[in-house]
């Protein structure tokens, strides 16, 4: 096996595959397709945290240095990978360089720092271990596995890896270390024991209570791994005959199944005797008397009997077992990398995990309808190692498929760790049976293996402010701020998180703070103050302090058409009266600044729009129309002929809202000079059609709507003279 120690091979997780002392024999193959090395058979294991809190497997300390100075290139390749902390290589070269130099310090120094960034690497905790036991340190070993098993229960290896050194420091002459192995693996069993590669596992248990004279606990873990589907669930069911065969019933059974049984065998035996004496004294000679049986005596037919009702029971379970390996075996067979790695996954590898996880699920939920179906596996959580088989109830059925659904989940996301997808769907999951650990399951992804991915972070932050936890919301989004500075999207939604708390003052001092700080930006700072503009205008009821927002960011980028354009109808959304001239104000700003010509026709015909339906006198309405003009020749033939919707039809096919439309839709209304006003509609009102000369359908014309206004700006009024 990959897994074997003592080999020189590194595994993808940084493992020196070595093999226990405790490994069981190689099996015979499954009678079903071979799973290789290659696929996962037992080369990786795949481990997963079943939802610890990060801060649980926080290295301690470092031990006091106590081998001088750190060797030569050290530093220069931590910094490296501290510089950088998201690239792999740079890490697996410190590390590798501490290893090849054996200095303990500088090894643990980098072993620490690099677990607390990528913990999913199992091999590297026993590395770690390892490093401990070698100096001497086993209290330290022992505690950096049990950190390593809080990150990873499901490492199979990590598992072995701390018994074998438990194993191997523990003095099994005293009467607390056997219980105390017992528990870890019962601890090991009820984490991992799920595993579709966790036969090592059960093999080495099965194996350990054989080693200590305890035949019916082995019977136990061996009736417990009949009923989990496993890789190589037949090897466990020839265990268990062989188990058997080569031991008296009575030293493997459990007294209660026991003693049931050779009751049974014994009525059996007794009817057969009964119907064999009937032939036997027709054939027996006269006065001969049949030889008599000593009471209560178990003769070796009766125990063979036993054994066969014993294998009868048990193979029901293993025929059970074996379909619901076979539902798995393509799924698993299809899984190529179970391990974590930074390497991205291929799409295929991608599908198969969701078709698994929809298979398991569909199959939860089919159970839930339907209990009545056998259950194919007994759970270990809370089982005793002496429990006889029973029969689970409908509850029971029902936790134990959504386990194996969490364990199947918590194996995905060791090899998709570093996709989203499958961390928001697992809480998707979990949200509907536990808010808590569902948030255990967002802190584990975004301050662990996401810590740089915006969305989830803000997923998090949605779903603390969804469940009322606004506090936790708000800690979510400002460590997000800390580790990506300068993320636009993550200080909008700090602002709106703040406006929907009624906290407005907050709100406002978050995008002030943000317009301050992005000064050196001006595109990034135009953003923040037209957020902050509308903030202060549409909630803030403050016109007067929007419009000095706007101004202040015109003067750091007055080629900023968005600026402009909003300051303007700040303007034209205030009184009429009162705001001719500030709007009058904004159109020549814009007309004077550095911005796009066709830019510059729709300013002009905003200002001439606003004068014509707010202006009091005739006047001025012409004077704007004559700037306007002066405007149009002034850019050129080009621009009037975009006044008369003579552009090309690709530029015009956008709707207001910038959605695309047909590029071959008929215009509403014939191209006409901007000098001639709009022919009258035959059978229509003529008042209405001459009425300021019929210009009301003009603004209906689709390509004068591209700035993001409702209304369009083409001015040929009948009362302006001809030029």
């Amino acid at each position: 096996m990959a897994a074997a120690e003592g080999c020189e091979e590194m595994s993808g997780n940084g493992e020196l595959v070595e093999s226990s002392a405790m490994e069981a024999p190689e099996v015979p193959a499954p009678p079903l397709p071979e799973m290789t090395e290659e696929n996962g058979s037992a080369a990786v294991v795949p481990e997963a945290p079943v939802g610890p809190d990060p801060a649980s497997f926080s290295m301690q300390p470092a031990a006091v240095d106590e081998e001088g100075e750190l060797p030569a290139d050290f530093e220069r390749l931590w910094k490296a990978a501290h510089d950088n902390p998201q690239d792999f290589t740079s890490w697996t070269d410190l590390l590798q360089y501490c290893e090849q130099e054996g200095h303990v310090t500088s090894s643990r120094r980098a072993l620490e720092a690099f677990l607390v960034r990528y913990p999913l690497c199992y091999g590297y905790w026993k590395k770690f271990a390892d490093l401990e036991r070698r100096v001497g340190l086993n209290d330290k070993a022992e505690e950096v596995c049990i950190q390593g098993l809080q990150a990873i229960p499901l490492s199979v290896d990590l598992w072995i890896h701390y018994i074998n050194l438990l194993l191997g420091t523990l003095d099994m002459n005293l009467p607390e270390s056997p219980n105390r192995i017992r528990s870890v693996f019962e601890d090991a069993v009820a984490a991992a024991g799920l595993d579709f590669h966790s036969d090592r596992l059960w093999d080495l248990y099965v194996e350990w209570e054989k080693e200590q004279g305890n035949m019916k606990n082995a019977t136990a873990v061996l009736d417990r791994v009949l009923r989990v589907p496993t890789q190589l669930y037949n090897t466990h069911y020839d265990k268990f005959k062989e188990h058997l065969n080569n031991h008296e019933p009575k030293e493997v059974l459990s007294p209660e199944e026991y003693e049931e049984l050779r009751e049974l065998c014994r009525q059996s035996q007794k009817a057969e005797r009964a119907e064999q004496s009937q032939e036997e004294e027709k054939e027996r000679p006269p006065g001969e008397e049949e030889p008599a049986t000593p009471e209560g005596t178990d003769t070796e037919e009766l125990m063979q009997k036993i054994r066969e009702q014993v294998l009868l029971r048990r193979d029901k379970v293993y025929q059970d077992n074996e379909g619901e390996v076979r539902k798995r075996w393509h799924f698993e067979d299809a899984i190529k990398r179970p391990y974590f790695h930074v390497k991205p996954l291929d799409r295929l590898q991608l599908r198969t995990w969701h078709s698994y996880l929809d298979w398991e699920i569909t199959e939860l939920n089919k159970d839930t309808k339907d209990p009545s179906q056998d259950p194919n596996q007994a759970i270990t959580e809370e089982s005793e190692v002496m429990a006889p088989p029973q029969e689970p109830s409908e509850d029971t059925i029902a936790a134990q498929d959504d386990h194996r659904v969490r364990i199947l989940f918590e194996r995905c996301l060791i090899a998709c760790a570093l996709y989203e997808e499958f961390w928001s769907r697992y809480i998707q999951y979990l949200e509907a049976q536990s808010v808590d650990e569902a948030r255990a399951v967002y802190k584990r992804a975004c301050e662990i293996h996401l810590a740089y991915k915006p969305n989830i972070h803000m997923h998090w932050a949605t779903f603390e402010e969804r469940h009322g936890d606004l506090t936790e919301a708000r800690r979510v989004l400002e460590a997000l701020e800390k580790k990506l500075p300068g993320l636009a999207v993550v200080r909008i939604r700090r602002a709106a998180l703040e406006r929907r708390a009624g906290q407005l003052d907050q709100s406002e001092a978050l995008l002030r703070e943000a317009v301050a700080e992005s000064k050196e930006k001006p595109t990034l700072h135009a953003f923040y103050s037209i957020k902050l503009a509308r903030l202060l205008l549409k909630l803030g009821r403050d016109p007067s302090s929007a419009r000095s927002v706007l101004q202040e960011a015109l003067e750091i980028s007055p080629d900023n058409d968005k600026l402009h354009m909003n300051l303007l109808e700040l303007e034209v959304s205030g009184d009429p009266w009162a705001s001719a001239s500030a709007v009058q104000e904004c159109v020549t700003r814009a007309l004077a600044a550095p911005l796009e010509p066709h830019t510059k026709i729709l300013f002009s015909q905003r200002g001439l729009q606003f004068a014509e339906d707010y202006s009091n006198s005739i006047q001025s309405v012409l004077s704007v129309y004559e700037e306007h003009q002066k405007l149009l020749k002034e850019l050129g033939g080009t621009k009037r002929e975009a006044e008369n919707g003579d552009e090309d039809p690709e530029k015009l096919s956008k709707t207001d809202d910038g959605s695309a439309v047909s590029a071959q839709v008929p215009p509403t209304m014939p191209h006409v000079p901007i000098t001639t006003p709009p022919p009258p509609v035959m059978g229509a009102d003529m008042s209405a059609q001459t009425g300021y000369g019929g210009y009301s359908s003009w603004y209906q014309q689709p390509q004068y709507g591209s700035y993001g206004y409702q209304n369009t700006w083409n001015y040929n009024q009948g009362y302006y003279p001809p030029s």
